[in-house]
């Protein structure tokens, strides 16, 4: 059912930031900063992060994630956050993305077994 081998050897953390929320798999980025003199300076860039709530209908409550833009347009895409966390790759959602699917496919599968009992 779930793969043997722990959750964070399959995610990688290069930025830990982004493993705590759904990025996407957006980093932080560097580069220079070049004026019109052309002296260049080192600097970085952030990811578009917002703090939003998410209404997972499989857990039937709201769930507070730091988010990205390009993951609210993916998410959008999928139609919602359950279908989001289920069909991504672990790679792009990090540790709390991954913590979300595995509650979200519990409740699922409680979800079928209550079904089954019910039918018989």
């Amino acid at each position: 059912m779930f793969p043997s081998i722990p959750l964070f050897a399959v995610v990688s953390a290069p930025f830990k930031r982004s493993q705590l929320g759904l990025f996407q798999g957006k980093m932080k980025q560097y580069g220079n900063s070049v004026p019109n003199s052309k002296h260049k300076t080192r600097r970085s860039w952030l990811p578009n992060v917002h703090n939003q709530r998410l209404y997972s209908d499989a857990l039937q409550q709201f769930v507070r994630l730091k988010v990205t833009a390009r993951a609210l347009k993916t998410i959008k895409k999928h139609g919602n956050i359950d279908k989001y966390l289920l069909n991504t790759k672990p790679e792009l959602l990090g540790w709390e993305g991954m913590r979300l699917r595995v509650l979200v496919r519990e409740k699922q599968q409680e979800a079928v077994g209550e079904v089954a009992k019910a039918a018989s």
